[in-house]
């Protein structure tokens, strides 16, 4: 008996998302892993529902952005019981007004079969540089 091979981990869905985002592809990985009625909530405690809203806060990220500087993966890891994937990831860049930051942050999601239904995200909210 053969497993199917196009079945991900979620590990490897992670792995994959943030190969995306790292690729500058933010937009379409949003698209392919994201479920129409995901909650991401910030480290501030707002919170976004729903696709639809959560891509436009999306594009006005990324419209602000001016440079990337770099980015990277520090760690993922995944609890394959429960689909629950973790991510600590950083990105130095400078927005369009000018001001730069290194911002450190580690996204907790939570997978209803290969879409995310729910994000948290951690880190400091009050980072200058």
């Amino acid at each position: 008996m053969t497993s199917p091979k196009n079945i991900m981990s979620y590990l490897e869905k992670e792995r994959e998302l943030q190969r995306m985002i790292s690729l500058g592809l933010m937009l379409e990985a949003f698209e392919k892993f994201y479920h129409d009625d995901v909650v991401m909530t910030e480290a501030t405690g707002e919170v976004r529902e729903g696709k639809n809203f959560n891509r436009t806060f999306a594009q006005e990220w990324i419209a602000a952005i001016g440079q990337v500087h770099s980015n990277g993966v520090e760690s993922i890891t995944s609890n394959e019981e429960h689909g629950i994937t973790m991510a600590e990831t950083w990105i130095d860049l400078t927005f369009k007004d000018g001001s730069r930051i290194k911002m450190e942050e580690v996204s907790v999601k939570h997978w209803d079969g290969d879409l995310i239904i729910k994000e948290r995200f951690y880190y400091n909210p009050d980072i200058d540089e």
